[in-house]
Order: C-alpha cells, then sequence, then structure tokens
C-alpha cells in the first residue's frame, strides 16, 4: 500500500475490534445560538472516553506477531496511553506508556488500570517523548506514535469516514482540536478526497499553537513553552506527515482561550449532559469563535467533542471561567466614597441585574474599593453598565479581560478592619454573620432597605454557585445601643443566618 494512499489506509483501518462508531449528533442549544446547524462528533463516547483508540489499535493491529510479542511503548498526556493500554489489553501484549507529570490524575489511573506500565517523565509531550525513546532503544520495544504515523492516522481518518457516512445534508465546514496533528490530518485526507468543498478547520489554544505558526511560517516550529490547560493538545512541536498533510488539507486555522475553552465546556454540558476536558472542547470552542468572527448564518457545521477526560476538581476553575468566556459575565472594580448610603446607591446604580459576586472590604476612610461579577449578555453590556456607573459618580475599571483579577484577584479581596490611629477599630463593633439569601432579584436590596442606615456595611462577600440560595458573608458596624433593633431586623429579613463574629478564620484573617 502506497504511503500517500490514505483513503485506501483509512478504508481497510481496524479499529471496531475496539472502537464504537460514534454518533453525530444535534447540539440544539449553540445550534440556536449559533445560528447555524451545529453537529457534534461524540468521541468523548468511546470506551477510553477518546478517539485516540483508533489510531493506537489500528498500528498495533497491524504489527508483525515477533514485534508484538516483544511490547510496545508510548508517549502521551493521557488520551493515546489509555488507547494504547486498552489495544495492548485487547491484543495480549505488553505496553509501557511515559506521560508528563502533569498529566491528569484520572488518566494515569485509567492508563494503570489497563494493565500498562506508568512512567511520569517531564512537563509536557515532548519530555515524556524523549525518554519513551531511550526506553525503546534500551528495552527494544516497538514504539506506537500518538500521531505522527501513517497507521495512527489513518485509524483517526475513521472519524471522518463516519461523519460523511452519518449526515446526508452538505457540511459546510469540520472543526477539529489539534495538537499534535494526527486527528485533523485523518479527517482532512478522507473528507478532502471525497467532498474537497467541505472547509476543514483546525482549533488550537493560543499557548499551544504549534500547528498554527508551522502552517504560517511553512515549516514545524518548535515552541518553546506550552499551556497545559488543554493537556491533551500540549505539544511543542507537529509531526512531519502531519503537517505535510495539514499543509495540503487544511483550510484555516483558529485559536481560542482558556475562557473560550471553558465556555464550550458548559456549552456542551448544556446540550448533552457530558463533561468534555478542555482539549475535547477545543473544536466547539473553535466553531464559535469562527462563527462569530465570519459571521456565518444557516449552515451544517460539525465539531468532533474529542474528549472527557478531565479530573473533577477542575471543575470548579471551569464553572468560574465559562460565563467570562463566554462574555456572560462582566468582572468590574468599582470604587465608591465611603461614606452611608453609597453601597446602596452603587447597588441602584446596577440596575435590577443579577450579580454573580461581590467582594468588599472597608479598608479607607475616604473610599473603597469593591470586586462585583455581574451577569451580561455581550461585550456592549459591560461597556454599557461601566458607563453607567461612571456617570453616577463611581470610578469604574473593567477587569473582564485582565487575567491576574480573573485567576487570583477575586479570591485574595479582604483584609483586617479598617484602625484608627489609637489601634482600635474605627466605628462601632464588627459583627461578623453569614446569610443565605434567595438566588433571585431584588434580594441583596431589600437586605439594605430593611437594614437601619446608620449600621455601616464593613465587609460583603458573594458569589453565586448555581444553587437556589447563595451564602453571604456580611460585616456590620451596629452601635452596642442598637443591638435590640439589630435582632428584630434579623428576624424581619426572613433570611436564614449564623452568628459569624467569634469565628477563627476571621478573627485571624479578617477581624
Amino acid at each position: 500500500m502506497k504511503r500517500n494512499d490514505y483513503l485506501e489506509r483509512i478504508l481497510k483501518a481496524r479499529v471496531y475490534d475496539v472502537a464504537l462508531q460514534t454518533p453525530l449528533e444535534l447540539a440544539p442549544g449553540l445550534s440556536r445560538r449559533l445560528g447555524n446547524r451545529l453537529l457534534l462528533k461524540r468521541e468523548d463516547l468511546q470506551p477510553v472516553f477518546s478517539f485516540k483508540l483508533r489510531g493506537a489499535y489500528n498500528k498495533m493491529a497491524n504489527l508483525p506477531a515477533a514485534k508484538l510479542a516483544k511490547g510496545v511503548i508510548a508517549a502521551s498526556a493521557g488520551n493515546h496511553a489509555q488507547g494504547v493500554a486498552l489495544a495492548a489489553q485487547k491484543l495480549g501484549c505488553r505496553a509501557v506508556i511515559v506521560m508528563p507529570v502533569t498529566t491528569p490524575k484520572i488518566k494515569v489511573d485509567a492508563v494503570a488500570a489497563r494493565g500498562a506500565q506508568v512512567i511520569l517523565r517531564g512537563d509536557s509531550y515532548s519530555d515524556a517523548y524523549r525518554y519513551a525513546m531511550r526506553l525503546k532503544r534500551k528495552r527494544g520495544l516497538t514504539f506506537v506514535h500518538p500521531y505522527d504515523d501513517p497507521d495512527v492516522i489513518a485509524g483517526q481518518g475513521t472519524v471522518g469516514m463516519e461523519i460523511l457516512r452519518q449526515t446526508t445534508r452538505p457540511i459546510h465546514a469540520v472543526f477539529v482540536a489539534v495538537g499534535g496533528g494526527g486527528l485533523i490530518a485523518g479527517i482532512a485526507a478522507y473528507i478532502k478526497r471525497l467532498r474537497p468543498a467541505v472547509r476543514v478547520i483546525g482549533v488550537q489554544p493560543v499557548d499551544s499553537d504549534a500547528m498554527t505558526r508551522s502552517l504560517k511560517a511553512g515549516r514545524r516550529v518548535v515552541l518553546d513553552h506550552v499551556g497545559l490547560f488543554a493537556d491533551g493538545v500540549a505539544v511543542k512541536q507537529v509531526g512531519k506527515e502531519t503537517f505535510r498533510l495539514a499543509k495540503k488539507l487544511v483550510d484555516e486555522m483558529v485559536l481560542v482561550d482558556t475562557d473560550e475553552m471553558c465556555a464550550a465546556i458548559k456549552d456542551v454540558f448544556e446540550d448533552t449532559r457530558v463533561v468534555l476536558e478542555p482539549a475535547g472542547a477545543l473544536a466547539i470552542a473553535g466553531a464559535k469563535a469562527w462563527v462569530e468572527r465570519h459571521g456565518v448564518r444557516g449552515k451544517t457545521l460539525v465539531a468532533v467533542a474529542c474528549g472527557a477526560n478531565t479530573n473533577f476538581d477542575r471543575l470548579r476553575f471551569v464553572a468560574e471561567r465559562a460565563e467570562v468566556g463566554e462574555h456572560r459575565e462582566a468582572v468590574l472594580a468599582v470604587t465608591i466614597p465611603e461614606r452611608r448610603g453609597s453601597f446602596r446607591r452603587f447597588c441602584r446604580a446596577l440596575g435590577g441585574r443579577n450579580i454573580t459576586e461581590f467582594n468588599y472590604r472597608m479598608s479607607d476612610p475616604r473610599e473603597a474599593h469593591i470586586f462585583v461579577g455581574v451577569t451580561v449578555h455581550d461585550r456592549d453590556e459591560t461597556a454599557r453598565i461601566a458607563r453607567r456607573l461612571r456617570r453616577g459618580g463611581f470610578r469604574t475599571l473593567d477587569l473582564s479581560e485582565d487575567e491576574v483579577a480573573k485567576g487570583h484577584m477575586r479570591h485574595m479581596i479582604g483584609g483586617h478592619l479598617l484602625r484608627s490611629s489609637t489601634g482600635r477599630p474605627a466605628g462601632a463593633k464588627e459583627l461578623l454573620y453569614r446569610f443565605e439569601f434567595p438566588e433571585r432579584r431584588g434580594a441583596l436590596m431589600k437586605f439594605l432597605s430593611t437594614m437601619n442606615p446608620s449600621w455601616n456595611i464593613s465587609l460583603f462577600n458573594y458569589r453565586n454557585f448555581g444553587a437556589d440560595y447563595g451564602s453571604i458573608l456580611v460585616g456590620m458596624q451596629v452601635p452596642k445601643s442598637d443591638m435590640g433593633e439589630f435582632r428584630r431586623f434579623l428576624g424581619k429579613l426572613g433570611y436564614p443566618y449564623a452568628d459569624e463574629t467569634r469565628n477563627p478564620a476571621y478573627r485571624l484573617f479578617l477581624g
């Protein structure tokens, strides 16, 4: 068989001993929002929750018996490793897998559970690859490349074969996540041979864009560093054969950032109730960015949902960043005068909008700095809110695109209560209470309008996590003579509460 005859290689690929023909499903919510018919190729439904078993098994099933008997070795950030481990289990051979130390634990555990020997080495795929090649020579094992091998490329190409078989409607474009390039090379080799009018578009993270840079330069570029959020595509250099095919067959590359990947993970969850890994959602994020950029409407688009191996503890980060990535949350820093009534006036200036986060700590006698998140529909609404606040006399800074603010500052707002020159807390004694607010508009204004306006709010912390009730921490300076009225206020408010004034963490860090 000729090396370049990928159509024949793909048609003869041995993948279905282990792989499923995964469905091509309409994403109804995403389709409505994008104004296009978006279909998801559900490779997350494979036995190893990724497309990678296709290429791995096709490569290993075609090895001579003598080589298979000696065993195989692979380097992988996780999904290819699981494919090799499953193939070795099916074919009855030994497998050694070298994985970067940054690989999510869920992938490491899944590989070991299939009987493969796991060795953790290096921070990226490239580091793991170099070590695997040394072990290959030392132990006489056969190396199963994750992308730069004709048999592997052909195995991945069966994804493209299935896409064309599964829809009779004309496809405008197919979006594919790109790391080393094996998946897009295989898909493009098949689709461009049979339907050359279909656009094949690669998607990469802005901080792992080796293929994008290589295609622009006309040669394979080596990245100094790669981002690790989308660990499945964290490759410093693409393959020789995958680059050759991409140069001929890939129409375009799209870059997306971490927030856009998080938004895509949420989008797919809302349509399918499945949580993709960052690399698995890459094609969906790229399709969204491409539609927004080009204004395409009424077309059939396909995005390959290529993997769902993610650590559970990543979900908190994904949830935090998804709204910003979709431009559905504005993150603002607002300065207000430190005098009674300013807080209420600020809330009125925000109007009836849903507040997703609120962090405030009294620290200066003249002015206060508030970190606030607000639900918005798009970037234009963020700009309108900022203008309205400025017209209301509040200095406002839009931090929605600020990485330090989104990733760190929102968790660090706080500090001890402002103290006077005598070393004692300024004003009345601070009381700290934790409330459960119903997640509906007007709950905060009810709180503010019910309390005595002479009581000063000295601390406020709130973050919406999507539940029916939100937990809010409030510091209030209440004169001793008003304590009876304060207790009546708590009863009238009607919200569940707890007194945290003696909480040891509060006394240490905030009191």
